[in-house]
């Protein structure tokens, strides 16, 4: 063969391997366009991606208000409404419908908006929950705004939630610094219910729609790029019409999802520590009230106690968590919890129960923002979106089952039932936390 034939065959197939790696970027891409973040390769964002990162932080906090004010309110609710522990289980019932349809829905409206609309969407639900709850509303329209300020939450924060967790280099912090706006909001006070978390909702909605202006495109139509470069090709694009490929897309996306293991592995942690937080945040006020005969107007104080030492945990133990690793922290972390949770249970000192109480929050802090950074380097780059939303959906199922069993079972028994609940959830969760795929740096981009 010639020098000019072997010359040509080479340059022919440098082409080719050059068209081929611009194709596969083109479709990367285009097919993560409506979740993914555009993430820099800093280990520190760049400075106009502050006001998305505020935003998702705010989203947090709001949705711990939300969380974080029904544990001071059941005893009132009870005796405002004159119901029992059973009744209340509907609330926890609705909340669990709203995650429930937000998880049937997910992935089919993220191929139509973009990440800005969802946003908004999830922000605009969560203040008409909170529209309808600031009268005296009768009971049954009271249990539906929770309906709607869970599939607010499941919008609006796991997309946020999604994003954060996409940016490079730093993101271990940014996911500590939500999930610790998370646990701020839920330090709110009862009292100043509902027209506070009212205008917490319309300033989440504005700063949801002023930072992420540019992502609220519909994506009802497919991007069909021209040209051999890729930047050429994204900045000079023409469209047609989507049908059946979109809800095709959406239907391989959910199958893949669904048939990796780690996704189910790390919902199953997910499930059982949203499971055991939620259920000690909300029922934690009724048990010192009923078994520990403490007073109504100050027990409000000690799941405080709780909400606070998890805001601190997530602020100080992110960092030494990423850097000692995760795998073995969060188990540590895990059995302090189930100690921690038994001394709350067997001693029956109302001072050391809320020392106790303020150990398990800021130990169980960390759990939460590390598991989403997990997941986001065991799940695949093509699904990793629609798998971390999948996860933090049925987290927040497992938050809405167990409270409303604990609210069932207490009308019976009694609220005395939280403690053993609380002790084989955060055993159930450590040890769900051992069954994770040990490939965590395979995916990493």
């Amino acid at each position: 063969m010639s020098t000019q034939t072997q010359t040509q065959t080479q340059t022919q197939t440098e082409t080719e391997t050059e068209t081929e790696t611009e194709t596969i970027i083109l479709q990367t891409r285009t097919s993560q366009s409506h979740t993914s973040a555009q993430t820099p390769s800093q280990d520190q964002p760049p400075k106009w991606l502050y006001p998305k990162i505020l935003s998702a932080g705010l989203s947090f906090f709001v949705a711990g208000v939300n969380d974080g004010s029904l544990g001071s309110l059941i005893p009132y609710i009870i005796r405002s409404y004159n119901i029992n522990t059973n009744t209340i289980a509907i609330l926890y019932g609705t909340t669990f419908g709203g995650w429930f349809i937000a998880a049937l829905t997910n992935s089919t409206i993220c191929q139509h908006l973009d990440l800005g609309s969802i946003l908004c969407i999830g922000a605009a639900l969560q203040v008409l929950a909170h529209v309808l709850r600031s009268w005296f509303a009768p009971f049954p329209l009271y249990a539906v705004t929770f309906f709607l300020a869970s599939l607010g939450q499941a919008y609006n924060d796991t997309h946020a939630n999604t994003f954060v967790s996409e940016l490079r280099g730093a993101a271990h912090r940014w996911l500590g610094f939500i999930h610790a706006m998370y646990m701020a909001g839920c330090l709110s006070r009862w009292n100043l219910f509902y027209i506070f978390p009212l205008g917490l909702g319309v300033v989440n909605f504005a700063l949801v729609g002023l930072s992420f202006h540019d992502r609220v495109a519909v994506l009802s139509r497919k991007k069909v790029t021209q040209g051999a470069t890729s930047d050429d090709a994204l900045s000079s694009e023409t469209y047609q019409p989507e049908r059946e490929s979109t809800g095709k897309a959406a239907a391989k996306e959910i199958k893949e999802t669904l048939s990796t293991p780690g996704v189910w592995l790390l919902s199953l942690f997910f499930f059982f520590f949203l499971g055991a937080a939620i259920t000690a945040g909300g029922w934690m006020v009724e048990y010192l009230i009923k078994v520990r005969n403490g007073d109504v107007k100050n027990m409000g104080y000690v799941p405080a106690g709780f909400y606070g030492g998890a805001f601190l945990g997530r602020l100080v133990l992110a960092e030494p968590t990423h850097r000692l690793g995760e795998r073995r922290m969060i188990f540590i972390y895990a059995v302090l919890c189930v100690g921690l949770q038994l001394v709350f249970w067997l001693v029956p000192n109302i001072i050391t129960e809320a020392v106790a109480v303020s150990l398990l929050g800021f130990f169980s802090g960390p759990f939460f923002a590390t598991g989403i950074s997990v997941g986001s380097k065991i799940f695949r780059p093509e699904i990793r979106s629609s798998a971390i939303a999948f996860v933090f959906v049925l987290g927040q199922i497992g938050g809405s089952i167990f409270p409303a069993i604990t609210g069932i079972i207490a009308a019976r028994v009694g609220v005395k039932v939280l403690q053993p609940m609380l002790v084989g959830l955060l055993g159930a969760a450590g040890a769900s936390w051992l069954l994770l795929p040990k490939n965590a740096e395979v995916h990493r981009e």
